[in-house]
């Protein structure tokens, strides 16, 4: 594996470049790693919506299980993995929230209908039926009608800043290529790591 720059940040950058060509679907998809107070994990697909210097972002339901999770233990992991490169990227760090300005720029350049779906779903919590679903969603596309749609109190963005990055690329026979960053007060070091 040749990695071109003691940046993470702009290393996942060319990477993420690569699979949104290689990839049919999804290039952004993350498993996001969380835990309750308690340290019992859980573990889901996401949509990444940006990366910068700082980190990587994501959208979500405050008051779902994930949100939840995040706001009482601000600490999780992400893995990238594009199947057609056989390559993955895991991430870890600490979680802040994203500024409302962040959240109200990404929120209505949603469609409407998802913008919409925000509303209506009482995301992680049980529903008798998926009537239940189409009931508010048909609720909240009335009480909008054509007009703007707030952001929902209840639906903001985090921001994973991450301490760890290791770049996996798929070897021959098992032997892994791996490169360890980790975050110091004066930036980024690597290290190799065995498969």
């Amino acid at each position: 594996m040749s990695l071109t720059t003691l940046d993470p940040i702009a290393q996942f950058k060319q990477w993420l470049a690569e699979a949104q060509e290689a990839e049919l679907d999804n290039p952004n998809a993350m498993m996001l790693a969380t835990s309750d107070k308690e340290g019992h994990p859980s573990a889901r697909m996401v949509l990444m919506k940006d990366v910068d210097s700082r980190g990587f972002v994501f959208y979500t339901n405050l008051t779902s299980r994930k949100g939840q999770e995040l706001t009482s233990n601000p600490h999780a992991a992400l893995v990238f993995y594009w199947k057609s490169l056989t390559r993955q990227v895991c991430v870890e760090g600490r979680i802040e929230s994203v500024s409302a300005r962040e959240s109200d720029t990404y929120y209505h350049s949603r469609s409407r209908l998802s913008q919409i779906g925000a509303w209506a779903s009482k995301q992680s919590q049980p529903m008798e039926g998926r009537f239940e679903l189409e009931r508010r969603v048909a609720k909240y596309t009335a009480k909008f009608k054509i007009g703007t749609i707030p952001r929902p109190d209840f639906w903001s963005g985090f921001r994973l800043l991450p301490f760890a990055i290791e770049f996996w690329q798929e070897g021959a026979f098992r032997l892994h290529d791996r490169t360890l960053y980790k975050r110091t007060d004066d930036g980024w070091t690597t290290e190799k790591l065995y498969p």
